[in-house]
């Protein structure tokens, strides 16, 4: 795709009909054979699927999850499934997607699971079923605006950078302070950079970017949704990749995106995602949260005064120094805040820099009015007009102090970010709104099903889930996972099999458990070391320490540690090094991705980490054979919305801690757990320190639920045993 320079250093580039990630290059060519004569069932290209994987077999799980997609497809329900570990549960709901009209929409949470699909499933799936569907099925990945390279953005780089970059807002950089002349000068080596791959790029995706630039360079030359004037009055609309992105997903058999983009999606009434019958939701536990993350909204100081210089050709001096007076009013005010949640109001000096802030961009965004086609420079216009109208929405939003909204002052250590944040206290509403209308949603993930039930999720999610009489399959379970039962009266769930976790439903939804094809009640052991205290400091207890270091030597390495605390991952790391010859890698001493390959890569090594490892890691094999995690994951007391959460269910005379403690204790426990069997040759051992998980009588048994049925035990002359056995293999 070629281009030639014009005026200003900008670009005007060729056109070419958007193409979707299989290279169809026209809405024809998802071809009118998918709506002749008979189609194949789901069921029939899953097993085309998976025969054309070498080696691949036919799995109960994934079979049961096609089969419950199409007749919820049919009925116009919505389906709820637990898919553990190797299901195959990517082909389970992409099969059945291509028996759908139109774009089917797949949402992922990781970055990861999306350059999955996009790179290895789909592809897989394409070419298999080819030959059944008479035509190679299409697929296109659609993100956020600010993904793409603007070229309207581009155009104007060299004006925006001493405004933008150079006296930059500190909180943006590591350590604050103002950009030296050096850096600017190498944020001018990358504007070239991107001005040269803009000549040949055919998508303008920044993860196309080989090597990639800094945050602060490519703030430049791309554009946020809200501060973009709309492809009919940009000069280069005809050219933008955002928009060809759009165009390719409308003609794309299948949609692959992500939970964030979904969220703006559906509080932007559904206009960014192309319209769609079925929705399919992977790692769903993850949605709740990231539309609450989108509904969020903060107010920065530094924000306030780039907003301001952005906006100044635009407007009077007085106008603009009321903003600066704000800025500086609400600078003053989160020194003089501690950090934590506004339970009582906004303080006094918070409330006025609020009511300053509201009046000041009122009267701003009335001087700059409407954004024309034929002003002087209306990207400009509208970037500075949609960064006002955020700022005036977040200080009404705060100054109102709705029920529903929690407000809270964030800090981080180094004094270098100082925010006033406000989120909803719930997004079940939101959902139940703007999730389900016209389409089917599939929701699914390998912790769904806490304590045993769907109920918690579903709720979450939106969906109306009364409270239900316990099945006798549930009742049987809890009864042999207990207190009280001896430890190996514990044995693992029937393989693959769907009754164990009962079968929740609801007004118009319903839910599965598929199991998982591994065995593990012989491939692992969960063993909880009750003898030891009650976690009660921060850190790594004494017992917790000298526990964690007879087991990892037991096994001779081969550990991943989830800890609960940067301070608790340090002090096992130091305790290893200072007691042990084995190598301890820990997260923050280098780039992650290299830590991961270097544990994979050296049998005898320790990972240890914090949150971002219990979901983020993926080592099959004996690399990894022994899963550590210090103590149960409940939300801290300084979380704001899990603090809140919990505070209103107590006012409302429920538990707080059982209704909203637990069930994020129970996700996160079973996501950190589940690093350990990966493959069907897996064996290990989990190893949680925190006697809670069999003491607590009323949480462990939920906990336990959650979690896969490993073989379980309390008694550590076991668990060192069977380490034994296996750093002899």
């Amino acid at each position: 795709m070629g281009a030639v320079a014009v005026g200003g250093g900008g670009y005007r580039r060729t056109v070419t009909p958007p193409r979707t990630a299989t290279g169809s290059a026209t809405p024809s060519a998802r071809g009118g054979s998918r709506r002749r004569g008979a189609r194949p069932s789901g069921t029939e290209l899953l097993a085309a699927a998976v025969g054309a994987v070498p080696g691949g077999t036919a799995r109960p799980g994934q079979q049961q999850m096609t089969t419950a997609i199409e007749e919820c497809v049919t009925s116009g329900e919505h389906l709820l499934v637990q898919a553990g570990t190797g299901t195959g549960k990517s082909l389970a709901y992409l099969a059945p997607a291509l028996t759908v009209d139109g774009p089917v929409v797949v949402s992922t949470a990781t970055l990861a699971l999306q350059s999955q699909l996009v790179d290895h499933d789909l592809p897989r799936l394409a070419d298999a079923v080819e030959p059944l569907l008479g035509r190679r099925p299409t697929f296109a990945v659609l993100k956020g605006r600010h993904h793409y390279l603007c070229l309207a953005r581009l155009d104007n780089s060299t004006e925006d950078e001493p405004e933008d970059t150079l006296f930059d807002a500190p909180a943006s950089r590591p350590g604050g302070g103002t950009k030296w002349l050096g850096e600017a000068g190498r944020l001018g080596k990358q504007i070239e950079r991107l001005r040269g791959w803009a000549e040949k790029t055919d998508t303008g995706d920044r993860d196309e970017l080989d090597p990639g630039v800094d945050d602060q360079a490519w703030r430049l030359v791309s554009m946020p949704s809200r501060e973009c004037v709309g492809a009919t009055r940009c000069p280069f609309g005809a050219e933008c990749f955002a928009e060809a992105s759009r165009a390719r997903a409308r003609e794309a058999d299948i949609v692959v995106t992500n939970h964030s983009l979904l969220a703006v999606d559906m509080l932007a009434d559904r206009h960014i995602v192309p319209p769609h019958k079925l929705l399919i939701v992977d790692e769903a536990h993850e949605l709740a949260d990231r539309v609450s993350s989108a509904a969020q909204a903060e107010l920065v100081p530094e924000l306030i005064d780039r907003t301001t210089r952005r906006a100044r050709t635009l407007l009077r001096p007085e106008t603009a120094d009321a903003l600066t007076a704000a800025g500086d009013a609400l600078a003053v005010g989160l020194a003089e805040a501690p950090a934590g949640r506004l339970t009582a109001g906004l303080p006094s000096p918070l409330r006025e820099a609020c009511t300053l802030l509201d009046a000041a961009t009122r009267t701003a965004l009335d001087a700059i009015g409407e954004v024309k086609s034929d002003d002087p420079d209306p990207v400009r216009k509208q970037q500075a007009k949609a960064a006002l109208d955020d700022l005036s929405t977040t200080a009404q939003r705060l100054l109102e102090e709705a029920d529903h909204d929690v407000a809270w002052v964030e800090k981080n250590d180094s004094g270098s970010r100082r925010a006033l944040v406000v989120a909803p206290l719930s997004v079940a509403g939101t959902l139940a709104t703007h999730l389900y209308d016209e389409r089917t949603v599939v929701a699914t993930s390998a912790t769904l099903a806490l304590g045993g039930r769907f109920d918690t999720v579903a709720r979450a999610l939106g969906l109306d889930a009364p409270p239900v009489p316990a099945s006798p399959a549930a009742a049987s379970l809890a009864a042999r996972t207990g207190p009280g039962r001896p430890a190996a009266e514990t044995p693992g769930r029937r393989l693959a099999d769907a009754t164990v976790v009962p079968a929740t439903e609801g007004p118009g939804w319903r839910s599965l458990d598929v199991g998982s094809p591994f065995d593990y009640a012989r491939q692992g052991i969960l063993y909880v070391a009750a003898h030891l205290p009650r976690p009660s400091v921060s850190g790594l207890p004494d017992a917790a320490g000298e526990e964690l270091l007879g087991l990892v030597e037991a096994l001779g390495g081969r550990t991943l540690g989830l800890f609960s605390s940067r301070r608790a991952a340090q002090q096992a790391a130091e305790l290893l090094r200072a007691r042990t010859d084995l190598p301890v890698l820990l997260q923050g001493e280098e780039a992650l991705p290299l830590l991961v390959r270097r544990f994979r890569e050296e049998r005898s090594s320790c990972l240890f980490g914090v949150m971002s490892l219990w979901q983020g890691v993926d080592v099959p094999g004996d690399a990894c054979q022994l899963v550590v995690i210090d103590r149960l994951p409940f939300p801290r007391p300084d979380e704001p919305l899990a603090a809140a959460r919990a505070a209103a269910v107590d006012a409302g005379g429920g538990s707080g801690f059982a209704a909203v403690s637990v069930p994020i204790a129970a996700v996160r426990l079973a996501q950190g757990v589940g690093r350990l069997i990966r493959a069907t040759g897996d064996k290990g051992v989990v190893a949680v320190l925190d006697s809670r998980l069999e003491t607590a009588r009323g949480y462990g048994p939920f906990l336990r639920r959650s979690l896969p049925p490993f073989w379980y035990t309390t008694r550590p002359e076991v668990a060192r045993g069977a380490l034994q056995r296996l750093a002899t293999t």
